[in-house]
């Protein structure tokens, strides 16, 4: 039986695709947004105040390799095989190297169903992995010169609407700690399912929308869009295996490395390389991969991970 916050996400493309007049409120929306990325945020602090930073340091330095790599990867994919402008093949490369907080939440509530634990502190992770693929991204799209503005590209990545969110809310549950996150709880723990079926409503009508910038490359980037992260889950699986995480560890960073951007890179990316095209970006990371994951890559990147641990 599938997953209530699922079917939610499929009423929302339905309604997309049949022109239904359905949206979240733009306020309503925007809120949503903001807890979902706060509750994430608080609950990895909480779980970050139980345990030496230090010991996290190995996996922090592989998560941003990897989110280096992982870029490195799909700009010649996309460039050789796909034949697109260098712009656009910088941009796309630089969604796929980074994350989707909208996939992750969903895994996190796909292992919660299944009584799957995990490494609570993976919000930390989350927001490393948003970085070095922008940069990436902005480099093989311009090269390093004078011209590259980079105060603004910094300001972008670093105080751009869902890293402060997830940061901030890193640094409130660390410094409150289990106890003083306690009176909290009601709106950003038990409500966390409820607040991820609106966002994943209002997603499923905004996928619907980005399918018909599908038309010069769809056939490509429906292929690119499937296989892509595929490959990264098996990259974030066997990352996860040879760091030691947990079962549920390792699906939720597979499910990270599969994940394509579609909040902070398509940001920066309009600032910094604004001759790519964002349609095609949007097109392909939300069009194709957030709901083939949401929908079929999420129980794979399970079935890989219990493969991987035996």
């Amino acid at each position: 039986m599938l997953d209530p916050v699922i079917l939610f996400f499929v009423l929302g493309i339905s309604a997309g695709l049949l022109r239904s007049e359905l949206r979240l409120p733009a306020a309503v929306y925007e809120l949503v947004t903001i807890v979902l990325l706060l509750a994430i945020g608080l609950k990895g602090g909480v779980e970050l105040a139980k345990q030496p930073l230090g010991q996290l340091l190995p996996q922090m330095v592989a998560v941003v390799t990897m989110g280096f790599f992982l870029a490195l990867i799909a700009f010649p994919v996309l460039r050789k095989l796909g034949r697109l402008q260098r712009a656009d093949a910088a941009s796309i490369a630089a969604h796929y190297g980074s994350v989707s907080v909208g996939t992750y939440a969903v895994a996190v509530a796909y292992l919660g169903s299944r009584q799957v634990p995990f490494e609570e502190h993976m919000p930390l992770l989350l927001v490393l992995m948003e970085v070095p693929a922008i940069l990436v991204g902005i480099i093989l799209a311009r090269g390093v010169s004078r011209s590259t503005k980079w105060g603004s590209v910094l300001h972008e990545v670093f105080l751009g609407k869902g890293i402060v969110l997830l940061l901030g809310g890193l640094l409130i549950g660390w410094a409150a700690g289990p106890d003083g996150m306690t009176p909290l709880e009601p709106l950003f723990v038990d409500l966390f399912k409820g607040i991820l079926a609106l966002f994943l409503l209002e997603m499923g009508i905004i996928t619907a929308a980005q399918l018909t910038g599908l038309r010069r490359y769809g056939l490509f980037l429906v292929g690119f869009g499937v296989v892509m992260p595929l490959f990264s889950a098996v990259v974030g699986t066997a990352t996860a295996y040879l760091l030691g995480l947990s079962l549920g560890g390792t699906v939720i960073l597979a499910t990270l490395a599969a994940s394509a951007s579609y909040i902070a890179v398509p940001a920066a990316m309009r600032i910094s390389v604004p001759e790519a095209n964002p349609t095609l970006s949007l097109a392909a990371a939300l069009g194709i991969t957030f709901p083939f994951n949401v929908l079929f890559g999420i129980p794979i990147y399970h079935a890989m991970a219990t493969l991987a641990h035996g």
